[in-house]
């Protein structure tokens, strides 16, 4: 074991390691743990604030240049990560067991919400973090034939609605305990009860994110979870098309109207069909992050329609991959923010 002499140049050459997002030392952040030193080897944990960390990379590249400036070569990284909770003083109350909610939205229908919202959360999951999915669409609820959860399976059991575990994630949807092709013929107030109940009345266990799918415009379910529950940040979904930018851009209005941090806008089927290149240009206007394109696939419908998200069904293809890098930048803003949060930035 090294004296504290060898412990204190290791830590000083950490400390000039930044991480990207952040904009701190890994040091001061905690991310380093259990150092050690034996021999010519340091031995140390870089706790990362999410499995879904996009520099991961850069910060192990960093790690390594920083202690090679002071002659040590040999260097052994475990890897981990540790979640923080979003917390707003003033803010809603959280849903037990769940450390940050990521609300996916659009102001206009068709526009492959549900399909973000599901292959978002598996490719969460798959990255390694513990993922729960509410379809808060209560009038449409698409969620279980997309993970190809059979309707109403829960309708006569004597536990009431509980989530049910597939391709790595926990899903809830009151199409769980409804026959398929019941109809839901609700007003806008039993929404609003309905949503709040699927968020506070299910046990979740213990989730790092809950990805909400909410249902398309301003409508009495987007109002109650953002009363009712401490909503980390909103992902707004739009196509290219000059219809959909403008209801996008209407999502945004929402959202900063309920408080609620938008962590930015996807562009869905962005192909020569469709167009390409609107979401991105209605980020730039508004101020926000562009998350990325999803380009047009026929896998997606595809996985939808047999139930098999495109990212388990093909995780290696082009489509999946720009659902993991939306999974990332989804993290990677959820974590800034915590931060700024955390340091009394807003």
């Amino acid at each position: 074991m090294a004296n504290l002499a060898d412990q204190n140049a290791v830590l000083a050459a950490l400390r000039t390691v930044n991480d990207p997002e952040l904009h701190r030392d890994i040091v001061s952040l905690n991310m380093v743990r259990d150092l050690a030193i034996e021999g010519s080897t340091v031995h140390f944990s870089v706790i990362l604030t999410t499995p879904a960390c996009p520099l991961r990379e850069t910060i192990d590249r960093d790690v390594r240049a920083a202690l090679s400036g002071i002659g040590v070569n040999d260097v052994q990284i475990d890897w981990g990560a540790e979640v923080r909770t979003t917390s707003r003083p003033d803010g809603p109350r959280k849903i037990e067991g769940v450390r940050n909610v990521i609300a996916v939205a659009s102001n206009k229908g068709g526009v492959g919400k549900s399909s973000v919202s599901v292959n978002l959360a598996v490719a969460l999951a798959s990255l390694g973090a513990h993922v729960g999915l509410l379809d808060a669409d209560i009038t449409g609820p698409n969620i279980p034939t997309m993970l190809g959860i059979e309707g109403g399976l829960q309708a006569s059991g004597q536990n009431g609605l509980q989530p049910v575990e597939t391709y790595g994630i926990k899903a809830v949807s009151i199409g769980f305990v409804l026959p398929k092709g019941t109809p839901v013929v609700w007003r806008g107030p039993m929404i609003g009860t309905g949503v709040r109940q699927l968020m506070h009345d299910v046990d979740w266990g213990d989730l790092d994110y809950l990805v909400i799918d909410l249902p398309p415009g301003t409508s009495d379910a987007s109002m109650s979870m953002a009363q009712d529950a401490l909503i980390a940040g909103a992902v707004i979904v739009s196509t290219p098309s000059k219809v959909s930018i403008e209801d996008a851009q209407k999502a945004v209005a929402m959202f900063d109207r309920l408080g609620i941090p938008v962590f930015g806008i996807v562009e869905n089927m962005s192909s020569d069909i469709f167009g390409r290149g609107g979401a991105r240009q209605a980020a730039e206007d508004l101020g926000l992050e562009f998350l990325g394109e999803l380009p047009l696939d026929v896998r997606i419908r595809e996985g939808g329609d047999g139930g098999v998200p495109v990212v388990a069904g093909h995780p290696e293809s082009e489509i999946a991959e720009s659902f993991f890098h939306l999974a990332e930048q989804v993290a990677a803003r959820c974590s800034v923010l915590q931060f700024a949060g955390e340091a009394g930035v807003r």
